[in-house]
C-alpha cells in the first residue's frame, strides 16, 4: 500500500529561509525560537557516535542543548550511551516506547512542550533507525510547537558501507531518511573503499527512485572521517539546514514490518554472547533481523555494550550499563529467537 506523501515545495531551505518562509513547517521565526535539528540514519549507520561528537561542538559553542533520545522501543539503550555527555550544558530526554504510533506521537508532541519552557538554545532529536521522518515535521507544524520551535537542521547518517541487499520497507525508510536532509553523511569511510562509497551513493539513488523522490546523490554527501573534522566542518554541518521533497509512502502490510523484542537480565561469557548472536543474524526462521544492541553484565560485575549488524558485531567494555539486549528486524518470530539467545548455557 502506498500514498503519496504531500508537501507545499521542494528545494533546500537553510536555517534562514526555513526561519523567514511561511510554510507548513515553519511558520516564522519568532526571536527566542529553539532550534531544533533531527538526526537520523538507519538502524547501525552511527547515529548516536555522531551525536557525541556534534553536541562537544555545539557546547563549546556555548550552547545550551538537550538530546531527545526518541525511541519506538520499551527500552533506550542509545540514552545509556550519550550519559558522558550530561552537564551544565546538556541534558538527556527521552520518549518512551512500547506503544502504537498514534501513542508515541503523543508522547512525542508532549515532551517537546514540556522541554519548550526549559530555555534550551537548540534541541537534537535522535529518533530510532525506523523512524519515519514525516513524524518530525508534521508535530512540528503543529500549535504551539510551531510558536516555540524552529527547525533548524535534517542530518542524515549513512553507512559508507551499507548492505546492498536490504528490503523494500528497509529502502524507503532509507529514502525517506534522506530525502529531506540538508546533509548526509557517510559514517565509517575510512573503512571502505571509494567504489564501496560509489556503491552505497547509487543504492541510496536506487532508493530514492523506488520512492518516486526527483532528488539524487552524485558528489555532495560528507565523507570526511569524523575524527578528521575541523571547526569549520562543524560549523557548515550545524548551518546545512533541509530541504522538502515529495515522496511516495509506503506502509507494509500488518505483521511484516520493523519492530523490536528485547532480553533482560541476560548472563553468559563474552565469546558465548558472540556466538550466539552470530548465529542469531543468520538463523533464517527467527526473521529478517538487521541489528541487534545493548549490555550485559559479566561474571565479574564489569559491564559490555553489544553492537551488531550483518556487517560486524562489536563488543566493548563500558563503566555502566543496563542488562538488556534487544533484537530489532522485521517479522520477528519472538519465541525462535527467545530461545537461541536464552537457552542454558
Amino acid at each position: 500500500m502506498s500514498r503519496q506523501r504531500e508537501v507545499p515545495g521542494a528545494g533546500y531551505k537553510s536555517p534562514e529561509a526555513a526561519g523567514n518562509e511561511k510554510d507548513r513547517y515553519c511558520r516564522g521565526r519568532i526571536p527566542g525560537m529553539i532550534k531544533i535539528d533531527l538526526i537520523t540514519g538507519f538502524l547501525g549507520a552511527g547515529k548516536t557516535t555522531f551525536i557525541k561528537k556534534y553536541a562537544k561542538h555545539l557546547m563549546k559553542a556555548g550552547q545550551n542543548i538537550c538530546i531527545l533520545e526518541n525511541d519506538y522501543g520499551a527500552v533506550n539503550v542509545d540514552m545509556m550511551l550519550l550519559q558522558e555527555l550530561e552537564g551544565d550544558q546538556c541534558e538527556l530526554e527521552m520518549v518512551a516506547g512500547a506503544c502504537d504510533k498514534d501513542c508515541h506521537r503523543r508522547r512525542f508532541k508532549t515532551k517537546l512542550i514540556a522541554m519548550g519552557m526549559c530555555g534550551y538554545d537548540r534541541v537534537l532529536v535522535e529518533p530510532s533507525g525506523i523512524f519515519d521522518v514525516d513524524e518530525f515535521f508534521d508535530a512540528l507544524c503543529e500549535e504551539p510547537l510551531d510558536n516555540w520551535y524552529e527547525i533548524g537542521n535534517v542530518i542524515a547518517i549513512v553507512d559508507a558501507g551499507l548492505e546492498d541487499n536490504l528490503s523494500r520497507q528497509s529502502d524507503y525508510l532509507l529514502a525517506s531518511e534522506v530525502a529531506d536532509a540538508g546533509m548526509v553523511i557517510f559514517s565509517r569511510s575510512q573503512e571502505v573503499s571509494a567504489e564501496a562509497m560509489e556503491k552505497t551513493t547509487a543504492h541510496l539513488n536506487r532508493a530514492m527512485e523506488q520512492a518516486r523522490c526527483r532528488r539524487r546523490f552524485q558528489n555532495e554527501i560528507f565523507s570526511k572521517p569524523w575524527d578528521a573534522l575541523t571547526e569549520e566542518d562543524w560549523k557548515r554541518i550545524s548551518a546545512c539546514g533541509y530541504r522538502q521533497e515529495a515522496y511516495e509512502k509506503y506502509a507494509p502490510e500488518d505483521g511484516q514490518g520493523y519492530s523490536s523484542v528485547y532480553f533482560m537480565d541476560m548472563q553468559m561469557p563474552v565469546q558465548e554472547l558472540r556466538t550466539r548472536v552470530e548465529k542469531l543474524l543468520s538463523a533464517a526462521d527467527c526473521g529478517n533481523i538487521v541489528r541487534v544492541k545493548g549490555f550485559m553484565q559479566t561474571e565479574d560485575g564489569g559491564w559490555i555494550e553489544l553492537n551488531a549488524t550483518h556487517r560486524e558485531i562489536s563488543i566493548t567494555q563500558i563503566p555502566r550499563g543496563q542488562n538488556v539486549i534487544i533484537v530489532i528486524g522485521e517479522e520477528l518470530v519472538k519465541e525462535k529467537i527467545g530461545r537461541l539467545l536464552t537457552e542454558t548455557v
